[in-house]
């Protein structure tokens, strides 16, 4: 049988996971927390699908207070859930749009022992549901238990990396360094943007990148005016001024970062920016030391 779990990652990755998140459910007094969204799916399962495209369909995993994840997922999944370390596995015949999975969520976090009477889902900042609204209110009403809002405490959770995850990190950014690092072997004034960051994208996928959705570029005399737009059908010039940023993804962890090109020449304001930026960032890795403060390394990247 197909093994579909996350490439690089032990069993007691996952064991740790889940206790180090009823740990926290304990502190705060919670039955169970439940997840509907791809990254915290796979966070706690190691189901690592590009069905997640598909808006037809929602999928749900309860971490309950004590034993393992429970998944409620369409059975389309099944098949790639079981290949994970999860052992419950409740499906239907999704999409059902009259009850779209939402009795058997609501059946199975009611089954659970109720020692508080909470369930925690991601509700706040940087968070979303990814299911209609409806079927969230409804769940609300079959369950009688008071839902509470965990995104912070997830946040919190997963700042945490393991070393298995700062691998996984410092691959894509391997990858990444590798992409930018060929990037002066080709592009030329006379090329668009489009262009260079269409072989950009090609040499990172040919170096191990799964998939890279963010790509932008923005390129001027001197400068740029945008940092989230493009690329363009702007063709370099001379003097010219070219930022790629990219966030690239291996096994469902992303680099983060950009770099920039003068074509030609660049002028005495440029160059003392960029060796600005540059000082300032070594400064906040020197900072970045064992037992250093936030307060430390802000300090060291303003110069205070």
């Amino acid at each position: 049988m197909a093994n579909y779990l996350q490439r690089g990652f032990e069993l007691s990755e996952f064991e740790n996971r889940a206790k180090r998140a009823q740990r926290i459910m304990h502190e705060n007094k919670l039955d169970a927390m439940i997840f509907t969204t791809e990254p915290n799916v796979r966070y706690f399962t190691g189901f690592h699908t590009q069905f997640w495209h598909s808006p037809t369909r929602p999928w749900f995993v309860i971490v309950p207070l004590e034993g393992k994840p429970i998944a409620v997922i369409p059975e389309i999944g099944a098949s790639g859930m079981r290949s994970t370390w999860i052992e419950s596995i409740i499906t239907w015949p999704s999409p059902q749009p009259q009850d779209d999975g939402i009795s058997l969520l609501a059946d199975t976090l009611t089954s659970l022992p109720s020692r508080y009477g909470r369930v925690g889902a991601t509700l706040g900042i940087e968070s979303h549901l990814r299911m209609p609204v409806n079927n969230y209110l409804e769940l609300q009403s079959l369950v009688k238990k008071e839902f509470v809002d965990v995104s912070l405490l997830v946040h919190e959770l997963r700042q945490i990396k393991s070393q298995a995850e700062i691998a996984k990190t410092r691959e894509i950014c391997r990858i990444t360094n590798l992409g930018f690092d060929k990037i002066p072997r080709y592009a030329r004034v006379g090329m668009n943007e489009r262009e260079i960051c269409k072989q950009f994208r090609i040499d990172m996928l040919h170096e191990g990148a799964d998939e890279c959705p963010y790509i932008i570029a923005g390129s001027g005399p001197d400068g740029y005016d945008s940092i989230i737009m493009g690329p363009t059908d702007r063709v370099i010039e001379e003097g010219d001024v070219l930022i790629i940023d990219t966030g690239a993804v291996r096994d469902g962890y992303f680099s983060d970062f950009d770099r920039n090109w003068a074509f030609g020449y660049a002028s005495e304001q440029t160059k003392a920016a960029y060796r600005a930026t540059y000082e300032a960032t070594s400064k906040g890795f020197e900072a970045a030391r064992p037992g250093a403060t936030t307060t430390d390394i802000y300090l060291a990247m303003w110069g205070c």
